[in-house]
């Protein structure tokens, strides 16, 4: 299973995330007029170059989004991140789409599921803007974790009679079985 490439409609933006530097910013709006004049010097139109800037912030932001899922999927990361390019008019490739593996499988034992379930569900949601599919892959997350928490609450019940709360049940009621009238039957 893999966690998918960031939707259409998103709204991350990395340099709105870290506010840049004066200088940095003066660098970068020379980097971007430096960038104009090489477009035009290939012969792009305005509406060309307003594509590849388009494209270049597509690009950053399916990157960030990626390098969030394989950052915080530590232990359950199949494979780096791959993506699906557009080239744009400057014949340069850009990153429209990603995706990152993650293995859903559950754990050996309820306690590595519900553990390895708490890892997926974080590196799902770890982009700025989960994706429709990340969230799939969270409740997919979540519904594992709450079914090992069943079958830990499940052997905790079987095996009570060893366990702290069937000390205090004991204490109480001196080693025998509980007078009548004193327990509540909840099962029946």
């Amino acid at each position: 299973m893999s966690v998918s490439a960031l939707g259409p409609s998103s709204g991350f933006n990395p340099s709105a995330a870290a506010p840049a530097s004066r200088a940095g910013e003066a660098g970068l709006r020379a980097g971007e007029a430096q960038g104009d004049v090489q477009g035009k010097a290939q012969g792009l139109s305005e509406a060309d170059l307003r594509i590849v800037e388009q494209l270049k912030q597509r690009d950053r932001e399916v990157r960030a989004h990626e390098m969030a899922h394989v950052a915080a999927g530590a232990g359950v990361v199949t494979s780096g991140a791959s993506y699906s390019y557009e080239t744009g008019p400057d014949g340069r490739r850009y990153a429209v789409g990603g995706e990152v593996g993650i293995n859903v499988s559950p754990g050996r034992t309820p306690e590595e599921t519900l553990s390895r379930a708490e890892k997926i569900r974080a590196a799902a949601l770890a982009p700025a803007d989960p994706s429709g599919q990340d969230r799939q892959i969270a409740a997919r997350a979540a519904s594992m974790a709450a079914e090992a928490r069943v079958e830990l609450a499940t052997r905790g019940r079987d095996e009570g009679a060893s366990g702290p709360a069937q000390a205090y049940r004991v204490a109480q009621t001196g080693g025998g079985p509980p007078a009548t009238g004193s327990a509540l039957d909840t099962y029946a």
